[in-house]
């Protein structure tokens, strides 16, 4: 992508996001297991502004990617203006607060790819680590078993990207070594949250249908994730690329099916 396209996207995008980070508007408010599921989508729009720009740098389905970045960044400024109507307490308050901060930081990274890939890969992992903080707050003011099922799904979306974002860094020998025990650890904790969703009490027969979609997409992840041969990088890409979409797209159904309980 030439540098001047990419300049009317990011300009784009940003009017996409508008005055998404503005204050709320009067009289609307979020309960907390859907404040819980959407500070728990910025964890995942963390790892999927990452995985599209390093699609982005190695060339891969560029029309696609640029899109998914495009609505990464603008759905991260419009939920960060949504969680600003429940902020109860100060704690949480100063977490997102915190978030907001790193998120300034990061986003004009993921808005230039010309940015050093090791800056992106840091920014990714602390407005990681920040939306992680903020979630687990929303779960303890809820206080409910209920609440602790949307964190743990709404986790799983995060791993779906944060898996293809530490697959890519290694394609690419940025942060290699480290990029591969990203990966098998969240590989690890995918499998283990899964069968941990399946076999919770609250989950009805709709959810463990849709969890055994995710099963079958789950299959099809972890072939993607597989090491290659050099010849088929962009085609390993590529499939790691839509698997990864294919698996988040059905864990956000069970997510939202755990925060209607």
């Amino acid at each position: 992508m030439q540098r001047r396209e990419f300049l009317i996207f990011a300009a784009a995008s940003s009017l996409l996001s508008g005055t998404a980070g503005a204050a709320p508007v009067a009289g609307t408010s979020l309960s907390l297991p859907v404040a819980i599921n959407k500070s728990g989508r910025l964890r995942m729009l963390s790892q999927r502004g990452a995985k599209a720009w390093l699609l982005l740098v190695l060339g891969v389905l560029p029309d696609r990617s640029k899109s998914i970045l495009a609505q990464s960044l603008a759905s991260f400024e419009q939920i960060l203006g949504e969680l600003k109507t429940l902020q109860p307490g100060d704690d949480i308050r100063g977490l997102a607060q915190a978030l907001e901060q790193d998120w300034r930081v990061y986003r004009p990274q993921l808005a230039d790819l010309r940015a050093d890939p090791k800056a992106v890969w840091a920014h990714s992992e602390s407005v990681l680590a920040a939306a992680q903080k903020l979630t687990v707050a929303y779960e303890k003011a809820a206080g409910t078993s209920g609440g602790q099922l949307v964190n743990l799904s709404g986790r799983q979306r995060m791993l779906s990207q944060r898996m293809a974002k530490a697959y890519l860094f290694r394609q690419m020998g940025v942060n290699a070594a480290e990029a591969g025990s990203m990966l098998d650890t969240a590989m690890k904790e995918f499998a283990k949250a899964h069968e941990q969703l399946k076999a919770a009490a609250q989950s009805t027969a709709q959810i463990k249908s849709e969890l055994a979609l995710v099963e079958q997409q789950w299959f099809f992840f972890q072939n993607a994730l597989q090491l290659r041969a050099p010849a088929d990088r962009v085609k390993a890409a590529s499939d790691v690329a839509t698997t990864s979409e294919r698996i988040l797209e059905q864990m956000d159904l069970v997510v939202a099916l755990y925060e209607r309980l």
